[in-house]
């Protein structure tokens, strides 16, 4: 019976309601470590996305699932929004858990040295994601309203490309509905945004019921859509009781189909200057997010693909002039190689290093192996000093990590990074 009412209440973690999905979880706190993880010093994760972009955990189930999987930390990440913050901050007080808040978002960088470059952004030349870590909880709301103008500018270019799909598929008898199909999927009504992921879940629907899974279906999307498919991801798409199903579909989706329906996007873009000028303001830590050039996706919906590497050098410099304070980077999605070359460069240009693992699909872990190498033990370090730059920026703002003050007081980045790891460890560390 005991059995049964824990599973009622991890079920709620993602109810509709924020206050029940919390109420859940003090439920849940008492017992909570009756079958979690062994905690490891080296696991952090400082980038996962929750529903208020795309993700299958709510933010309370986000903290949830990374205590049960034995983080030591966890951060908070959605695009475009910071509307589960509080909800996040809040699940991990209840866990005792130390957690970072954060927002990723696109830039349009037309403007720089880079303008004609293709930068961590898969389906656009010119527009790069960046991430501001960090940010202080009294500037919560500042950078919510920075973003909301934006998040309905995306939904324009959101709708548009509903019905290009509608005439891509129309003749297959496909059809979606932005609004209907898409927007239900979403945080919208919350603060949440939309992201090309939504409409490639909703289409993942629609075809699961119009074909059905296993052979049919692959047979539509390579015969039929022309798509190719990977063997590792059309090996899950054959298996009719595969359980993430849809997640798998959408992985393929937006690895194959995005390309044929994606409107490049415009409007919805701040210019990498007013996303510095938003950082600077609120005390955030601004990051540039290294991808670094793809061979066999990690995540399953990235296709080989070249992006900074042939030209990283020069990128760096040009961050660091921009007024960029960090890198961050996932050694999971990496060889080593890369990211040798790339720690090496930030060294050089005095580059905070901070990491996280993107996670917005169930088939992920909250977990990542290569932290545990004494190469990235730097990144455990980084993260205790996130925890601690976001504590004190947050009872004052010229206490930020990045502060004239700090700066003047610490000049030393390494002396800075291991004063505020000590400051994370003794006020938020168990």
């Amino acid at each position: 019976m005991a059995t049964q009412q824990t599973e009622r209440w991890i079920e709620q973690l993602n109810h509709p309601d924020k206050d029940q999905r919390l109420e859940a979880l003090k439920a849940l706190q008492p017992n909570a470590d009756q079958h979690k993880a062994e905690t490891n010093s080296a696991y952090v994760n400082n980038h996962i996305h929750t529903t208020f972009s795309f993700s299958p955990y709510s933010p309370t189930k986000a903290v949830w699932q990374a205590y049960q999987a034995g983080l030591n930390t966890s951060g908070i990440m959605d695009h475009d929004t910071i509307a589960g913050a509080r909800e996040f901050i809040e699940a991990g007080k209840i866990l005792g858990m130390a957690t970072t808040i954060g927002v990723e978002c696109r830039a349009d960088f037309s403007t720089t040295p880079m303008g004609d470059r293709r930068l961590n952004n898969p389906d656009q030349e010119a527009v790069a994601y960046l991430a501001l870590h960090g940010i202080p909880h009294t500037q919560i709301d500042t950078v919510q309203d920075f973003f909301a103008p934006y998040i309905e500018e995306r939904n324009v270019r959101n709708a548009a490309m509903v019905e290009r799909i509608n005439k891509l598929l129309g003749p297959h008898g496909i059809h979606l509905d932005f609004e209907a199909d898409v927007v239900p999927l979403s945080q919208y009504h919350a603060g949440g945004s939309i992201t090309e992921r939504h409409i490639s879940f909703a289409l993942a629907h629609k075809l699961m019921a119009a074909f059905g899974k296993g052979e049919k279906l692959t047979q539509f999307l390579q015969d039929d859509l022309q798509l190719s498919i990977g063997d590792k991801i059309l090996g899950l798409l054959l298996d009719p009781d595969n359980e993430l199903y849809d997640y798998d579909l959408l992985g393929a989706i937006k690895s194959s189909l995005v390309e044929h329906f994606y409107i490049p996007a415009d409007a919805e873009c701040p210019t990498v200057q007013q996303v510095l000028a938003l950082s600077q303001e609120v005390g955030s830590i601004a990051c540039y997010a290294y991808l670094g050039d793809v061979g066999d996706s990690v995540t399953g919906d990235k296709k080989a693909q070249k992006f900074e590497d042939d030209f990283l050098d020069e990128l760096l410099v040009m961050l660091k002039d921009l007024g960029f304070n960090a890198i961050t980077y996932m050694p999971a999605r990496n060889t080593l190689e890369q990211l040798l070359r790339l720690k090496k460069l930030c060294a050089e240009q005095d580059l905070f290093e901070i990491s996280g693992e993107d996670i917005n699909s169930p088939r992920q872990s909250f977990i990542c192996e290569a932290l545990t190498r004494p190469e990235f033990q730097n990144l455990i370090d980084s993260t205790w000093a996130l925890i601690g730059h976001e504590l004190a920026a947050t009872d004052n703002l010229d206490d930020a990590m990045f502060s004239p003050k700090t700066a003047a007081a610490y000049p030393d980045l390494a002396e800075r990074i291991q004063r505020y790891k000590q400051i994370g460890l003794e006020r938020a560390g168990s």
